[in-house]
């Protein structure tokens, strides 16, 4: 009777853990899946250049290049949907504070590592890529405020182009879910445990074994190349057959040993 109760729990925990998991199987993403994506990770930057990363310059570069652009997308103080990926200033722009703390004719004024390059607004990132090749929107969010997503979708929705969004915030692809479900959209995620996140927190554990798709429901998964092994991504991929994009790919080395596992690949410091 003992065994059967146990045997019992242990199929209930299993059942939970496939239900948690579960992406949005659409056939839009099953389609996509199909086809090999290159995405040039914050453009096709060079900090050491007059292209820095999430630059007007390194987004002309990549559509030039015939290669999809990934960016990422804050809001200024005054909710401007501006295109910056940290979240202080100091080793982009050289100075204290954040974007959130500026409005955006402030952050106009701002230039990126001593070039002539500002901070781009997503409309000039999105009136000079003008559907060339297609965008991976990377939203950043650190509360539930899923605002960001609001303000920038009212740009994208008359994009001439494609896009998909991605997030690692649960949230932000939930506002997608149930505002523009024709978006394929995207969950990120890692381990959580290397560099400044060695105290994985239960929100990291959910976010890195991916639990919280039962809600986000993302069409693809776009994980941390360095993780090697990691059963949600794998389940995701071969049972459920939603595409998986690496990031960041930094080599052809890297490239060729992760083709196997992911079919979409975010890169940068070289060309595929």
């Amino acid at each position: 009777m003992e065994m059967t109760v146990w045997i019992c729990c242990v199929l209930i925990v299993v059942l939970l853990y496939v239900l948690a998991i579960h992406p949005s199987c659409r056939r839009a993403a099953r389609e996509a899946k199909r086809e090999v994506r290159y995405y040039a990770h914050r453009g096709l930057y060079d900090n050491n250049s007059d292209a820095p990363e999430n630059s007007l310059r390194a987004f002309a570069l990549a559509a030039e290049a015939g290669y999809g652009i990934e960016l990422d997308v804050r809001l200024t103080k005054d909710g401007v949907p501006v295109v910056f990926h940290d979240p202080v200033l100091e080793r982009m722009c050289g100075c204290a504070g954040s974007i959130e703390e500026l409005n955006a004719e402030q952050t106009d004024a701002l230039r990126l590592l001593g070039t002539d390059q500002k901070v781009p607004r997503l409309q000039e990132v999105l009136e000079l890529v003008a559907g060339r090749v297609p965008l991976l929107v990377e939203y950043k969010m650190e509360q539930m405020d899923a605002t960001v997503c609001m303000r920038a979708d009212r740009l994208l929705n008359s994009y001439p182009g494609e896009y998909c969004m991605e997030s690692f915030h649960p949230f932000a692809l939930l506002w997608y879910r149930q505002n523009r479900p024709e978006i394929l959209r995207g969950i990120l995620s890692t381990d959580y445990r290397d560099g400044r996140s060695l105290h994985m927190t239960p929100l990291h554990f959910c976010s890195r074994h991916l639990l919280f798709n039962f809600f986000a429901r993302p069409n693809f998964v776009a994980y941390d190349r360095r993780v090697k092994t990691e059963l949600s991504r794998a389940l995701c991929s071969r049972l459920y057959r939603i595409p998986l994009a690496a990031w960041t790919v930094k080599s052809r080395e890297q490239l060729e040993e992760l083709r196997p596992t992911y079919d979409w690949f975010i890169f940068e410091g070289f060309r595929p």
